[in-house]
């Protein structure tokens, strides 16, 4: 029986992969918490639990009439961003997949009323920087899988997704990490301001209710209260979290759900991108299960 050993909101701003001079430049010299709090969770995290799968729910991986889940043997190639070609271009990659993870997932999805995940195998589907600028820092010898967020999906649809998740883990036998890919609000600053609010202090978080809502989302998720988060989902989607705040979603009831009381370990400070807001938030699986329940 397989089992989620942990898992992670996870940010993959941009700035996480740039040259260090250039990433410290844009930060008033400073090194951001985000690019090093990935450094400890690999030290701290993956280098204890050695999972044997990665599976990333990728807020920028958007599909339109179904959820896609990557089932090739293998990824690799060479990535260049088309939003940000000058800061990520031709980055190499290489991630083994797991095609049976995968294809229990679609097993699970059409036994599973009003599901709809298909996973596809081809070897040309593009892959997003949301789901690779984790690599350099997290990947080890594990097999390595995304799920995109379908546009057209509501919450209900990111809880099931989440639940037949869970119930293709558990029928496994693999020991899997999930993460969560992406902000919590996300509108970014002008083009003409944008580059007056490029360091990481939350000053230049876009507005003062997007500051207000993601800090009372961390301090929810740092006292395991995911109930808070998930109850309060819609007043949240006011300052238009990234993706629909789906990667969460997905995340949290492949975890339980509303009933999920991990609490949460900050890997990072809160940032600003640009006026997104930021954070890595890491949970450990407790003693007693996701949901204290065993």
């Amino acid at each position: 029986m397989g089992e989620i050993v942990g898992a992670g909101l996870l940010a993959h701003v941009p700035t996480i992969v740039l040259p260090d001079d250039l990433r410290r430049e844009l930060n008033n010299g400073n090194e951001s918490t985000l690019y090093s709090g990935l450094k400890k969770l690999r030290t701290e995290v993956f280098d204890v639990l050695k999972p044997d799968l990665v599976l990333v729910f990728d807020s920028h991986w958007f599909t339109t009439v179904e959820f896609v889940v990557t089932a090739a043997e293998r990824r690799m190639g060479f990535f260049t961003s088309e939003e940000l070609p000058r800061g990520m271009s031709s980055v190499p990659y290489d991630m083994p997949g797991s095609p049976d993870f995968a294809r229990l997932v679609g097993k699970i999805a059409d036994e599973t009323d009003d599901c709809w995940i298909t996973p596809i195998s081809n070897e040309h589907l593009p892959v997003t920087y949301a789901t690779l600028n984790f690599l350099s820092f997290l990947q080890g010898d594990e097999a390595w899988a995304s799920i995109g967020v379908c546009q057209t999906a509501e919450s209900r649809d990111f809880a099931t997704v989440g639940r037949v998740v869970a119930q293709a883990v558990a029928q496994s036998d693999l020991r899997v990490v999930v993460i969560a890919s992406g902000a919590l609000s996300h509108t970014f600053h002008k083009l003409r301001d944008l580059r007056q609010h490029e360091a990481a202090p939350e000053e230049n978080i876009y507005s003062d209710d997007a500051r207000h809502w993601d800090h009372r989302v961390i301090d929810a998720l740092v006292r395991g209260d995911h109930a808070q988060v998930v109850n309060e989902m819609d007043e949240f989607m006011t300052v238009r979290p990234e993706g629909h705040f789906a990667h969460y979603q997905m995340m949290v009831h492949a975890l339980g759900g509303a009933a999920c009381t991990a609490p949460g370990r900050m890997y990072s400070a809160y940032e600003n991108s640009i006026g997104t807001g930021q954070a890595h938030v890491w949970f450990e699986r407790p003693a007693g299960g996701w949901t204290g329940e065993g």
